[in-house]
């Protein structure tokens, strides 16, 4: 009976030992990057799942998913989720292409926030009644209660910010150079004062004029429709900032077929003032002339409508620019007429500048303003509007926008974000820097093409 059982005894250990030795050898034969596949939720957050590789790489793998599968757990848990991008699919700056000064893109310093300015400023944006009480009553009212619910379709990459946040005008440049644009169109409001949902923000200048020249930036000016503007007043305006702000390394200046290197100045909404107003400004002849003198510049009109370029041609405009990212919206934003808008400008010596956008939807601020929504397919309508610019071989090219979350024609990263009672846009399946990188790719086309046709159409080469 003690010999079976000392024979059992051995049968087992070496069954357990045999045991042993075939699980060792399985896994060494399991690589060591094997894992149980992507955490549970990955395949819904693209972004994330991109990243996923990276750490793979460079973390013990167990440990990595161990970390994915917690993340993810908590993010489906909580109420509201945000994600934002690797960092590391970002190009190295000595790697991009040089920046091109005939690309502008217009640029808002309008955001606030409690940190920076003791409120929110522009994110809490009021939703705007319908002119027809008909209609405004099946829309809400009220404001929008930030940081979780702002006045947009979309969310920032780096949240409700302020726009005097330092670390933000340096994100914005480096995102701007990053683009290959050349050239930021500053919203300009006169000092003390604003738009009505706005507070002012000339102060900000300098600190966006040093920010632009750490990455040779230039900026201009997008002067808005101010209280009273008139001729009188802009004469003023436009001295002041001539004279505070015109021997910054980072005013821009364009240059013109004669030689001169001139400020430009974009004015919003020009057709409200009657055509001799300005006149008296931009004329030679005009009673408050500004030209031949040193605040003399060129100045771009607002063209809306079809029947504004005589009136632009009256005011002594030197160039019109279309800002609209709706095709459609209006004559001047549709890029049928681009070509007609252009030989126009030709034949009287005006320069041209095509507005592009990636897309366009107002209806956290404008909910009744559904039919002017314009759907970014992915990058494919800043794609089409972007051909269709080159197409008219214009002098510049501007970009609208920027940062005008308001109406959803930005550029600038913004992220996934769900909230209880929204889920914001967002670029997927694409990365944040989407726009970014698209306009760095017509940019590097723009620039090669240009360059062929400058010579025939006279244009200024640097």
């Amino acid at each position: 009976m003690a010999k079976f059982r000392r024979r059992t005894c051995i049968i087992l250990s070496l069954f357990i030992l045999f045991i042993f030795c075939l699980m060792m050898g399985l896994k060494m034969l399991r690589p060591n990057k094997a894992a149980f596949g992507d955490p549970f939720g990955l395949d819904l957050l693209p972004e994330v799942r991109q990243r996923t590789p990276h750490l793979v790489k460079n973390v013990d793998s167990q440990k990595s998913d161990k970390i994915n599968s917690e993340t993810n757990i908590k993010n489906l848990k909580s109420v509201e989720i945000s994600v934002k991008p690797s960092k590391t699919s970002e190009p190295f700056l000595e790697e991009l292409p040089p920046l091109n000064y005939y690309l502008h893109v217009f640029y808002y310093s309008w955001y606030g926030n409690p940190q920076f300015d003791g409120k929110y400023i522009h994110w809490n944006h009021p939703i705007l009644k319908h002119w027809d009480p008909r209609i405004a009553k099946d829309y809400p009212q009220g404001k929008h209660n930030p940081p979780d619910d702002i006045g947009s379709s979309f969310y920032p990459e780096l949240g409700s910010y302020s726009s005097r946040d330092p670390s933000v005008i340096e994100t914005h440049m480096k995102q701007m150079y990053s683009a290959s644009i050349g050239v930021l169109a500053l919203s300009w409001y006169p000092p003390d004062s604003s738009d009505e949902n706005g507070a002012p923000t000339d102060d900000l200048v300098p600190a966006i004029l040093d920010k632009a020249h750490k990455y040779n930036l230039k900026v201009t000016f997008h002067i808005e429709p101010y209280k009273n503007r008139d001729d009188q007043n802009m004469y003023k305006n436009v001295k002041y900032i001539i004279d505070k702000y015109g021997n910054h390394p980072a005013f821009y200046r364009y240059k013109t077929q004669t030689g001169n290197a001139l400020p430009m100045f974009y004015v919003y909404d020009s057709y409200i003032t009657k055509p001799e107003q300005w006149a008296n400004l931009l004329t030679i002849s005009g009673s408050r002339s500004i030209r031949n003198s040193p605040y003399d510049g060129l100045f771009i009109a607002l063209l809306v409508e079809d029947k504004h370029k005589y009136d632009i041609l009256q005011s002594g405009f030197d160039g019109i620019y279309t800002y609209f990212a709706t095709n459609g919206f209006t004559y001047g934003s549709s890029y049928e007429n681009w070509a007609k808008l252009k030989l126009f400008c030709d034949h009287f010596k005006l320069i041209f500048i095509p507005s592009v956008g990636p897309g366009y939807i107002d209806t956290s601020i404008r909910p009744w303003n559904t039919q002017n929504t314009r759907n970014r397919v992915n990058g494919k309508y800043y794609e089409t509007a972007l051909r269709a610019a080159l197409q008219a071989h214009p002098s510049v090219i501007s970009i609208t926008s920027f940062n005008e979350w308001h109406e959803g024609s930005q550029i600038e990263k913004a992220v996934p974000k769900r909230t209880s009672n929204t889920v914001y846009l967002d670029y997927r399946p694409h990365k944040a820097s989407l726009y970014l990188e698209l306009t760095r790719k017509w940019s590097e086309k723009y620039s090669k093409e240009r360059a062929t046709y400058v010579l025939n159409h006279q244009l200024p080469i640097s």
